[in-house]
């Protein structure tokens, strides 16, 4: 079971890396890991640090994929972030944007600025 969701999770995140790329984002890492958690995607584009989170549910019986997004996630992502600024030697202001990809069976909804940033390790 869980081999399966992770290819599905997998099939997901290709396609929304391809979808970035064609609308002109420049992939940086995928599932990039690490003590604070994952993130699906890193990308710039406009001069932003994009931090993607690519949720997909077959069906709305567990609600819409954007709602597993929840603060507690958020958190999570937000703390990616900044290590993974301190790894880079990237500026502290350095622009950042966090996306979520909504993916369902019949559309992929791309939300800019799903949520804010959350500081460092905050």
């Amino acid at each position: 079971m869980q081999e399966n969701k992770r290819r599905v999770g997998d099939k997901y995140e290709r396609l929304a890396a391809e979808h970035l790329q064609r609308a002109g984002y420049r992939i940086r890492e995928r599932n990039f890991r690490c003590k604070f958690g994952e993130v699906d995607l890193i990308a710039e584009k406009d001069g932003y640090l994009v931090f993607v989170e690519v949720k997909y549910r077959s069906t709305a019986r567990y609600g819409m994929p954007s709602e597993a997004v929840d603060a507690r996630k958020q958190r999570r992502i937000c703390n990616v972030a900044s290590f993974y600024l301190y790894r880079n030697h990237l500026p502290a202001d350095t622009p950042v944007r966090f996306d979520v990809a909504a993916v369902s069976e019949q559309s992929m909804e791309m939300i800019e600025n799903a949520f804010p940033y959350c500081g460092r390790f905050g």
